[in-house]
């Protein structure tokens, strides 16, 4: 089966699933698939990845390139993965081995890249130049698309937001939480779901899931009102120090998180506190594309012409 112009095969590698996608020249869906992820087991991860393009490929009638979405990153300096909370892909060519099993090239990203891919190119970010986008869920992260382009430095770590520390910390927040990576005080162990559920409990004497939570502050519950009013101070904090450093154009949130709606109405004034000179215009908008971005960003990990390049590098 020959290439298809403009036919983009989007991958999102996840933990428990595995997601795929077919995009046309213009961005619309042509297919999409998903299959259970053989956790544990880096060889079936592949076999699963191959034999869902392959269908992929059959079902657009064409081949298309292949962009992967991953809860990692590919060193630039080993070519292996790092990082991955799904740890039998640590330490694994992927890109190389997916290659020759799909025969033609393949990009990677982190899954949080995808997303701030996803919505620079046709989501809540389109036309800004700097989107920054950050997933808050059961873990926190962010990546950052310039141009509709990932932006992964020379690290492969640009946009691991959620491993700085909190910024500005009060006297009870110090020295922060530990957080997996080993360190304390991570903005993922402040702005995380489960650590917007654990400070309610802490200060209410009793749990609280996330959505029951945000109902609870919508109905005027004084407990459940001072834990988001915690949270979305916050974030506004950890958000500033992008602001300060990056200064983007647009900054876009997914995850569970990204459906409290009072967020966007709150946020910009409590950012503008933070952030130096007092001035902060910038738009704070939700994932256009939710729970799909990370798979239609895998898919536009390739722009018109790259194919021809035959590149199998993770797009920086």
């Amino acid at each position: 089966m020959a290439m298809q112009d403009g036919l983009r095969i989007g991958i999102d590698l996840g933990g428990t699933k595995i997601e795929g996608i077919v995009l046309d020249a213009g961005g619309r869906e042509r297919a999409r698939r998903r299959i259970a992820t053989p956790r544990g087991d880096y060889g079936a991860s592949l076999r699963a990845m191959a034999d869902l393009v392959a269908d992929l490929d059959h079902a657009a009638g064409g081949r298309g390139t292949v962009g992967v979405g991953i809860p990692g990153v590919v060193s630039p300096r080993t070519g292996l993965v790092k990082n991955a909370n799904s740890t039998w892909l640590n330490g694994r060519p992927l890109n190389e081995d997916l290659a020759a099993a799909l025969d033609r090239p393949v990009r990677s990203a982190n899954d949080a890249n995808c997303l701030a891919v996803s919505e620079a190119v046709d989501g809540a970010g389109a036309g800004a130049a700097v989107v920054f986008a950050v997933i808050l869920g059961t873990g926190v992260g962010a990546g950052i698309a310039i141009d509709g382009r990932a932006v992964t430095g020379a690290n492969a770590v640009a946009g691991e937001w959620g491993h700085n520390p909190l910024p500005w910390p009060q006297a009870a927040e110090q020295p922060g939480r530990p957080c997996y990576c080993g360190r304390h005080g991570c903005l993922e162990t402040w702005l995380s779901g489960p650590a917007l559920e654990e400070d309610y409990r802490q200060a209410a004497g009793r749990p609280l899931n996330g959505p029951a939570l945000v109902a609870a502050a919508a109905a005027g519950e004084p407990e459940a009102m001072a834990a988001l009013d915690r949270h979305l101070d916050r974030l506004a904090r950890g958000l500033a120090h992008v602001v300060n450093i990056l200064d983007p154009d647009t900054i876009v949130i997914g995850g569970g998180l990204s459906a409290i709606g009072t967020l966007y109405d709150r946020l910009p004034a409590l950012l503008a506190r933070w952030v130096f000179g007092g001035e902060a215009a910038t738009p704070i908008r939700p994932a256009l594309h939710g729970a799909s971005s990370g798979v239609r960003g895998a898919a536009w990990l390739w722009s018109p012409g790259d194919a021809a390049r035959g590149s199998t590098m993770t797009p920086g």
